[in-house]
C-alpha cells in the first residue's frame, strides 16, 4: 500500500511508494492554480531526493504561470521570511521534517509566510482532487529564478530582536548539531554573527543523517558528548528543515525541546508582555512562566497553524510547540529555530549565568512523548476508554483528549504527520509520568485490539 499523507498541513511520502513525481507535480500545479500565476518561493531541506521532487514541483509551479523564486537548500522559517520579503503570492518547503530519509514532502505557505490554515488546505485538497488545474499556453509559462543569499533576509531580522553586541561579549562556545539537514546551510553563520565559536556536526547539507532525525533525547548522544568535549556553554540540535530546536547544557545533559519554548518565553515576556499561545501537548512549566511574568496564556489545538491561528486571535507576543518550535511574530508566524538559538544566546547573556542554572530556576515537570499505531477509524474509541477510566480528571475533547488533574496530565491525540496515536503524559515525577503515559497506552491497546 503506498504510504503518503495528505493533509491540511500538505503532503509527505515514501519516495518511490507513495511520492511520485506526477503525483508531486499535480500537487504544485493545484498550488500554483490557487496561487494564481503569481511569485512563488521554493526551498527544500538536504535530503538526497530534494532535488528530484523540486524538478517536479517546479513543473507544476510553471505550467500553472507561476513566477518561481527558487532558494534551493534552505529552512522551513527561511522560506516563510522570504515569501514575506518578496511579497510573494506564496511558498512551498521542500521536506519531511523528522521523517526517515526514504521520506519527502511538500509543506505549502500562505502569503503572509505562515503554513496552510484549514480553509486553505481544504481549498487545495479539494483541487488537487478536481484536477481542474490553471494549465498555461506557451507564451503563458512562469518562469524560475535562483535565489542570492536566501538566508540573509532571515537572519536580518533575527538579529534585529536581540542585542548581538552583548551577546558577542559573552563570547559562547556553542555546538550545533545539523545533522546534515537545511539548518547546516545558514546556522553556522548566524551563531558566528552573534560572536560564538561554533563546532558543527553534520554540516553538509546533504540529507545522510548521522542519527535518527528528530531532535530527541535518545538520538543526541553524540551532541551530548561534544559538548562536554568541549567545554562549550550550550549544544544546540535542529531537525532536518531546521523549524524545531533541542537544547543541551554544558554539562552536556539534554535538557529537551519542551525546554526551548521555555528559555525563550521567560527571555521575552519580561521584555514584552503580553499574551503567550503554546498547544495542548507543552508542558506546564509555559504556563507557570507566563503567570510569572503577568502574562495571558492560551492553549491551542495541536498544529502550527492552529498556534498561529490563536495567537492572531489573543493579538500574541510570543507562541509556540513543545516540540522545539518557537513562533516570533516578528520574524514570521512560522516555527523557527534561528530565533529560538538568538534568544537562548540573549538570555544567558542577560542574566549571567549557565544554562543548567537558569534552567534550575525554573518549574520542572517530567513529560513522557510515545506514539503507537492506531488505525484514524479506532482513533475515537480510543480516546472513549481513556475518558470512561480517568472520571476524576478534567476532560478536554476536540483535539484528541486530554485529561488534567491538578499536577499532572495526559493526552492521546492522532498525528496529523503519521499513522500514529501520540500519547503525552507530564507530573512533577518522571515515574509517575511515564506510569501514566504506560496506563493510558494499554488502555488504548485494550481499546483498539
Amino acid at each position: 500500500m503506498p504510504q503518503r499523507i495528505l493533509s491540511i498541513s500538505g503532503l509527505r511520502g515514501v519516495v518511490g511508494n507513495g511520492l511520485d513525481p506526477e503525483y508531486v507535480t499535480r500537487f504544485a500545479a493545484a498550488l500554483g492554480t490557487m496561487y494564481e500565476g503569481g511569485t512563488v518561493v521554493v526551498s527544500r531541506d538536504g535530503r538526497q531526493t530534494g532535488v528530484m521532487v523540486k524538478q517536479a514541483v517546479l513543473a507544476g509551479l510553471a505550467a500553472t504561470g507561476c513566477n518561481v523564486l527558487d532558494a534551493d537548500i534552505a529552512t522551513t522559517p527561511t522560506c516563510g521570511v522570504l515569501v514575506k520579503h518578496h511579497g510573494a503570492a506564496g511558498g512551498v518547503q521542500i521536506t519531511a521534517s523528522h521523517n526517515p530519509v526514504e521520506w519527502n514532502g511538500l509543506k505549502p505557505f500562505s502569503p503572509r509566510g505562515s503554513v496552510f490554515d484549514a480553509a486553505l488546505g481544504r481549498r487545495l485538497i479539494d483541487l488537487l482532487e478536481s484536477g481542474a488545474f490553471d494549465y498555461r499556453a506557451w507564451d503563458g509559462i512562469g518562469s524560475i529564478r535562483s535565489l542570492d543569499d536566501p538566508a540573509g533576509p532571515h537572519i536580518e531580522r533575527v538579529l534585529s530582536l536581540v542585542d548581538a553586541e552583548a551577546i558577542k561579549r559573552g563570547g559562547f562556545r556553542v555546538v550545533l548539531d545539523c545533522n546534515h539537514g537545511s539548518g547546516a546551510v545558514a546556522t553556522p553563520r548566524l551563531l558566528e554573527l552573534l560572536g560564538c565559536e561554533v563546532t558543527v556536526l553534520g554540516g553538509t547539507p546533504d540529507g545522510r543523517f548521522a542519527h535518527t532525525p528528530e531532535p530527541l533525547e535518545e538520538n543526541l548522544s553524540g551532541l551530548c558528548e561534544a559538548v562536554r568535549e568541549q567545554g562549550a556553554d550550550v549544544g544546540f540540535a535542529q531537525d532536518p528543515d531546521a523549524d524545531r530546536l533541542a537544547i543541551v547544557d554544558e554539562t552536556g545533559r539534554y535538557i529537551g525541546e519542551e525546554m526551548t519554548l521555555a528559555l525563550c518565553a521567560d527571555y521575552v515576556l519580561p521584555q514584552r508582555p503580553g499574551p503567550f499561545v503554546v498547544n495542548g501537548s507543552t508542558s506546564r512549566v509555559n504556563q507557570d512562566i507566563a503567570e510569572r511574568h503577568g502574562c495571558a496564556f492560551h492553549r491551542s489545538h495541536v498544529g502550527e497553524a492552529n498556534v498561529v491561528g490563536k495567537m492572531d486571535e489573543v493579538g500574541a507576543t510570543l507562541g509556540g510547540e513543545g516540540n522545539g518550535g518557537v513562533i516570533e511574530p516578528q520574524v514570521g508566524y512560522v516555527r523557527d529555530s534561528f530565533v529560538s538559538m538568538a534568544y537562548v544566546l540573549a538570555g544567558l547573556t542577560e542574566k549571567g549565568r549557565t544554562l543548567s542554572q537558569w534552567v534550575a530556576e525554573l518549574p520542572a515537570y517530567a513529560i513522557v512523548k510515545q506514539k503507537i499505531a492506531c488505525p484514524r477509524e479506532k482513533v475515537d474509541a480510543a480516546c472513549a476508554a481513556l475518558k470512561g477510566a480517568y472520571e476524576d480528571a478534567q476532560a478536554a475533547e476536540g483535539d484528541g483528549l486530554r485529561l488534567d488533574w491538578p499536577d499532572r496530565w495526559v493526552q492521546v491525540r492522532a498525528s496529523n504527520t503519521e499513522p500514529v496515536l501520540r500519547v503525552i503524559a507530564e507530573a512533577p515525577d518522571e515515574a509517575i509520568a511515564r506510569g501514566l503515559c504506560a496506563n493510558a497506552i494499554g488502555l488504548v491497546e485494550q481499546a483498539v485490539g
